[in-house]
């Protein structure tokens, strides 16, 4: 790969400043107000800022764009449903900035290149289609007709469908989602990979064997009944702030909340709600009744501890585990209880990471009570082993009678807003066949069973010159996958790459032989079609679907809808040969509503029901204790602890989110909570770690990766002493994506090992 192609893979290795503070112990609060405000008077239009925080999550208003967390069923604040980091996604998409041809005149895409990814979101709105020829170095402006045109002829001049992959953010409503997936199947290809692939794709496999649903159990109702909330592996007040509210009602309600991390996050530990004056006053909610500092992946290790410590408990007593819904409603106590019986407690342990005392005071808890839900989110899934520690927690659950009632139960906690409702929908590479021959009852054609590509396989066909053509429904694909440079030089093979947007990011940069950048609405804008303001919905992590309607006139009078652009495409590339009206689902969306109450279970009078304006529930058969598994109950797993072990070099690493951050999307340079400013090139590591390699603070260093014979490498990182486990460190993605190898991932789920990566340091 030529120095060129490689920059436009990688952020740039360049240093922008830093100053490094004591970590907050606290979350929220004033600086939450300030930080909201600054956003939305720097990137927005006043007005259109305040007009935005009034209808953000509120019934007849617009769903954030940025996490998946639940609305209120009932009354919702008069003040704003919002988070700090929601206020920071709706300025983003927002952005009083537009870039036309004017801007690509200007920048070539190599220019582009050498920009921060933080520089290139903000550069402002997409306003109007642009098309890189090849051997071009700017984009260009094209016409919608033209760029459909473009894509159909790509597309029909493949040797066989499944060259072509179509991608899909989590973002996309459920309305442009399924007409996606219906147009790629009658397309002839089932390659619908999506962000799901790389965060909670083990939850949804090891729900799914477990508990016949792979989604969480629970609603928001249930975590304000909890008598012991357990929050595993996640970062509530970065990246779904407004869990740390349901949260402290629990705790109101007499809740426990044990928070396990291997890092001692703000809101962990204590939240002051920006909307309560009191709390603003009296300085917050303790959030943690105990923090456990688990070492990196060591949490199968804890919950076989526990497990360990409640087997013995029940054989002294027999009053620990609930019987009566374990001889009722499960399979495979017996063989669980048999393997568990194979392990040493201390062991356990001690591969935890976790000291006795806390150890007890976990135990403790989780003894006493019943009603118990355990919340977790990519510090369990984004492991070789990530679908051992989701089967761990179901576990613990089963044991305890904790599944299917009030109060308790699962709780993945979903990143993209509608990352969940999109796998409803049907974008899905591995669709069951009850939902494939619905679609062929509907609609006349017979879909492919064979299943597609998920990210990592769609990734090695590219590289392999297997696939072709690349579509992107949303996202910024090459800075959420990874292995950046084998995943650069793969959809740099492709013939066409094309992305759906409303900024301009990475992926626009790493580019087929032609791309095209198609601009779309965003979720805050009004979508105007031919019967009027259209609205569309989205799914939550809880299973509720509602409406969502921007609030904003368009940015450009150049863009379109996804469901238009969707449709248009379709039109272009399947017109000759297909028996559906395409253009007529542009016009209408309450007809793309009815054809998914017809095609999609638990959506009958679709348009009806979203009238409510708290939106409805989707059935869960988990919550009713109703377990659509192979064997018709829950299933107990049998898991192991992972067996890896360092050099005395070597480290672990896991990549985080900065607070300035959500997924892929850089909304500033701070990460205010953990102290770090105006730098993100940096790698968090203990103290004792530094001194036994005589590293000083913000000293420089290169990192290095080794995985099945192939060395990758990340330069120019400064070092931060951090409350993290010895042997441990933690740096921000996508700088580091370049170190997580494509072929390290979770079994049976093929989710990154982002979070377990074995590094070496390389300094002078």
């Amino acid at each position: 790969m030529s120095n060129s192609k490689l920059n436009k893979a990688l952020t740039p290795e360049k240093f922008t400043d830093i100053s490094v503070k004591k970590p907050y112990e606290n979350s929220a609060g004033f600086q939450s107000i300030k930080s909201a405000i600054t956003q939305i008077s720097k990137y927005t239009r006043v007005k259109d800022g305040v007009k935005l925080s009034l209808k953000i999550n509120q019934k007849g208003g617009f769903d954030c764009p940025g996490c998946a967390w639940p609305d209120p069923d009932d009354e919702r604040s008069s003040i704003g449903e919002y988070c700090e980091n929601g206020i920071k996604a709706i300025a983003e998409e927002a952005q009083k900035n537009t870039i036309d041809n004017t801007f690509f005149k200007k920048h070539s895409v190599e220019e582009l290149a050498t920009w921060t990814d933080f520089e290139i979101g903000k550069s402002g709105r997409l306003a109007e289609p642009m098309f890189l020829a090849e051997g071009a170095t700017h984009y260009q402006p094209i016409s919608w007709e033209d760029a459909f045109s473009k894509v159909g002829t790509h597309l029909n001049a493949l040797n066989n469908p499944d060259e072509a992959i179509f991608y899909t953010s989590g973002r996309t409503t459920n309305e442009a989602a399924f007409l996606y997936q219906l147009f790629v199947r009658e397309f002839g290809t089932a390659n619908l990979p999506d962000c799901s692939n790389m965060c909670h794709e083990a939850s949804g496999s090891a729900l799914s064997e477990t508990l016949g649903i792979g989604k969480g159990s629970v609603t928001l109702d249930d975590l304000y009944k909890a008598e012991v909330v357990m929050v595993i592996g996640q970062n509530p007040a970065t990246n779904h702030p407004r869990m740390l509210s349901a949260l402290e009602k629990c705790k109101k309600n007499g809740g426990k909340i044990i928070a396990v991390n291997p890092l001692p996050e703000a809101g962990l530990l204590k939240f002051t709600n920006p909307q309560d004056p009191i709390k603003m006053l009296t300085g917050g909610t303790q959030i943690a009744d105990v923090f456990a500092q688990v070492t990196i992946n060591g949490d199968v290790a804890l919950f076989k501890a526990i497990l360990l410590k409640l087997l013995e408990k029940e054989e002294e007593t027999a009053h620990v585990f609930d019987k009566d819904f374990i001889e009722k409603h499960t399979y495979g106590y017996e063989a669980f209880i048999a393997d568990l019986k194979t392990y040493n407690f201390n062991d356990c342990l001690k591969a935890s990471g976790i000291d006795e005392d806390t150890f007890n005071a976990i135990f403790n808890l989780i003894l006493n009570h019943n009603k118990i839900i355990i919340c977790w989110a990519m510090g369990l899934t984004q492991h070789q082993n990530a679908v051992d520690n989701i089967r761990e927690v179901v576990n613990l659950l089963l044991l305890k009678g904790s599944i299917g009632k009030e109060g308790a139960g699962t709780c993945p906690v979903r990143g993209h807003s509608n990352v969940q409702g999109d796998r409803t929908v049907g974008i899905w590479e591995a669709a069951p066949q009850a939902f494939l021959d619905k679609i062929e009852a509907k609609y006349g054609f017979k879909p492919t069973t064979k299943h597609g590509y998920a990210v990592i396989d769609a990734i090695k066909a590219m590289y392999e010159n297997k696939a072709k053509v690349f579509f992107g429904l949303g996202g910024n694909f090459i800075s959420a996958v990874p292995d950046t440079v084998y995943a650069s030089q793969a959809l740099q093979n492709c013939n066409l790459t094309v992305h759906v947007s409303t900024k301009l990011n990475r992926s626009h940069l790493v580019t087929g032989k032609e791309a095209l950048i198609l601009p779309c609405l965003g979720r805050t804008e009004k979508d105007y079609q031919k019967t009027g303001l259209q609205i569309q919905s989205v799914e939550n992590s809880m299973g509720i679907v509602s409406a969502t309607k921007g609030v904003l006139e368009p940015c450009s009078k150049d863009l379109l809808s996804e469901v238009a652009v969707v449709c248009g495409i379709a039109n272009a590339t399947l017109s000759a040969r297909s028996k559906i009206d395409w253009l007529a689902y542009k016009d209408d969306y309450t007809l793309v509503r009815n054809d998914i109450a017809e095609v999609v279970s638990g959506f009958k009078d679709y348009n009806t029901k979203l009238q409510k304006p708290s939106g409805f529930y989707l059935p869960n058969g988990a919550r009713e204790r109703q377990f659509n598994t192979k064997t018709g109950k829950a299933n107990f797993s049998i898991n192991k602890m992972p067996t890896w072990k360092l050099k005395n070099d070597e480290l672990v690493m896991m990549t985080i989110r900065s607070h300035d951050q959500f997924n892929t999307t850089i909304y500033g340079l701070d990460d205010r909570y953990r102290g770090v400013y105006s730098e993100r090139r940096i790698i968090f590591m203990n103290k004792d770690d530094m001194k036994a390699r005589g590293l000083k603070e913000l000293q420089v260093v290169n990192l290095k990766s080794e995985f099945n014979g192939v060395t990758r490498c990340a330069n120019n990182f400064k070092v931060v002493g951090y409350n993290i486990p010895k042997n441990c460190c933690a740096t921000y993605f996508p700088e580091t994506n370049v170190l997580v190898p494509l072929d390290n991932f979770a079994h049976t789920a093929k989710t990154p090992a982002s979070k377990s990566i074995v590094i070496t340091l390389q300094y002078t």
